[in-house]
Order: structure tokens, then C-alpha cells, then sequence
């Protein structure tokens, strides 16, 4: 029988080291040790514990098919970022890309390049798009962004035929399934598409350069974020998903070196390794009429690294 905190722990600790599964043991072993402990260092009240349970259940019922608040929250806390940075090796440091001769500045070393937030709006199913094209699927005021990426393995070898989901936020920061989108006029679809990587291993396309943006503040994470006196924005950048057989999925965001919220990200996702270079131009593109001036551009390479290819979830349908 249960007579102190510390016997109730010692018994549900007992009841998970029975677990069958040895990674499930091991996970709920600890999952049960640190949250005990957690509540026994901020001596949990009673109130604290129902309002507690109350917000994961609002956490629940706030997710939908267009919004994933559960997602959202996990960013918030820097979550999602340990799991990325904890599961794929770090880019090595300046004076180490000198040592190695690899100084591109694009998060790429023996170990590929660093993986980022999936994030809540990623779609299945995003219009296959010829490489040079526009993913500007709907009037969207804005200036123009011109993007040339390259897919490189280990060795620095392109990697063709890889399928490279993108998609990105409007320069009013709306992702076209918000309903703030679709009442700017945004359609389905506009600004994601599909492409395939050339023998190269390139892809390009033509968009309008994303900002940045407040997360949904109308919600739990919001009532957190206002208790914290934090404020909600995260730098603009652009998402990138490689799938391509015999490498490990690459999920990925670059963000722009020019955001003001660059090193205060609420996501907490931001990597030097991934900071792009958006660069300014006021003349026009030279063979590129719909780039009318001031115009961008962006160049950056993903190593990718051996491994198995897998889709995830979608967070939002």
C-alpha cells in the first residue's frame, strides 16, 4: 500500500518495468520518473493539476484538419527542435568546414544537412510543378523570390529523381488553408508544389518572398505565450521535404537573413546551418520577365544522407 509520494512513485515504476516492448519500457520509465519528479519540485497544487489537465484537453479539441495545436505547442516549448537536433548530427562549426574544405555556409558536412520543424501546415498532395515554374497559384501581392537548390549525397555526388515537397507562407504571412487565406483570395494549393530533381540533382522555382509570422494566438499556446510575455512570431522561410529511396527523408526549413525576429524565434527552430542568403536585386532578371524589380533570390544545397525514406503524418489534411 501506497503510504508516501515516494511509495506511489516507486509502485507506477514498478508497474512500467513490466512493460513487454523494451523501448516502450524504457520510455514510460522515465516519462514516469521525470514527470513525478516535475511534481514533486514545483509541489503541484491540486488547482495547478486540474487546470493542467484542462489545457491538454483544449490542446485536443483546438486541433483540427487545418490547424494542429498539439504541434504548435510542442515548437513552443522547443520540443520539436531537440527532437530534430537530437536525431541528426550537427553541421560542423566555422574553423571545422575551413579544416574539412567544406565553407559553403549551407548546414552541409559529412553528416547532411540539418533537419528542421515539420510544422503544422504541410499537405499531402502537392501539384506536381515543372522545375523553373511558379507556385504562385493565385493572385499574391508581393516581391518576387527566384530559388535554386541543389540535392547532393555524402560524397557531393547530385542526387536526381528525388520528389522535393515545397511550400511556404504569403507575404501577409497566411498559409493558404487559413481561412484568413482563402478570404485574401488565396486558392488550394497556392504556394506549394512538387518537384523532381534533375540529373543535377537541381530544382528551382519562382514564388514571392514569405514573411514572417504570428502562430495562432487564439488558443492555448496564445494564453501561454501572454503569461510569458512572449511574443508569437516566427522568422519568414521557406519549407523543403525530400523523398527520395535509399535516403532518410529530409525535412528542412531556410530561413531569411533578413527577418528582425531571426534570433528570437517562438518555434525556437532556427539554425545558423540554415539561415539562407535572400538577396535583394533592383534590376530586372536577365531572361526572367516575371521577376520585375525588387526581385529575390535565394541559393542554397541539401546533403542528403543514407537512410530510409518515410513520409510522416501530415499534421493537417
Amino acid at each position: 500500500m501506497n503510504q508516501t509520494p515516494q511509495d506511489l512513485t516507486a509502485a507506477v515504476l514498478a508497474v512500467m518495468q513490466r512493460t513487454p516492448d523494451a523501448r516502450l519500457r524504457e520510455i514510460m520509465t522515465s516519462l514516469v520518473a521525470h514527470l513525478h519528479g516535475f511534481v514533486h519540485d514545483v509541489r503541484l497544487s491540486e488547482d495547478e493539476f486540474r487546470a493542467a489537465t484542462a489545457l491538454l484537453a483544449r490542446l485536443g479539441q483546438q486541433t483540427t484538419d487545418t490547424h494542429n495545436e498539439v504541434v504548435l505547442m510542442a515548437g513552443s516549448l522547443g520540443v520539436s527542435s531537440l527532437v530534430c537536433l537530437l536525431n541528426n548530427p550537427a553541421p560542423p562549426s566555422a574553423g571545422e568546414r575551413e579544416r574539412d574544405g567544406d565553407g559553403d555556409g549551407n548546414g552541409n558536412d559529412a553528416s547532411g544537412t540539418s533537419h528542421n520543424l515539420l510544422g503544422p501546415f504541410w499537405r499531402m498532395g502537392s501539384p506536381r510543378t515543372a522545375n523553373g515554374a511558379s507556385i504562385v497559384r493565385s493572385p499574391t501581392p508581393g516581391p518576387r523570390l527566384w530559388v535554386r537548390a541543389q540535392l547532393i549525397d555524402q560524397q557531393g555526388a547530385p542526387v536526381a529523381d528525388a520528389e522535393v515537397d515545397v511550400w511556404h507562407c504569403s507575404p501577409t504571412g497566411l498559409y493558404e488553408n487559413q481561412t484568413q487565406a482563402r478570404a485574401e483570395g488565396q486558392i488550394d494549393m497556392n504556394l506549394r508544389g512538387k518537384f523532381s530533381t534533375d540529373a543535377q540533382g537541381r530544382f528551382s522555382f519562382r514564388s514571392v518572398k514569405p514573411m514572417g509570422y504570428p502562430v495562432p494566438t487564439d488558443g492555448v499556446v496564445g494564453q501561454m505565450l501572454a503569461a510569458q510575455g512572449r511574443h508569437p512570431m516566427r522568422p519568414a522561410h521557406v519549407h523543403v521535404l525530400v523523398f527520395k529511396e535509399g535516403f532518410k527523408t529530409l525535412i528542412s526549413q531556410v530561413y531569411a537573413d533578413d527577418d528582425a525576429h531571426i534570433d528570437t524565434d517562438v518555434q525556437f527552430g532556427v539554425t545558423r546551418a540554415l539561415t539562407g542568403r535572400f538577396v535583394r536585386h533592383d534590376t530586372p532578371a536577365p531572361g526572367q520577365p516575371a521577376l520585375a524589380p525588387p526581385w529575390y533570390s535565394l541559393d542554397f544545397s541539401f546533403r542528403m544522407v543514407p537512410g530510409v525514406a518515410k513520409l510522416p503524418r501530415p499534421p493537417i489534411k
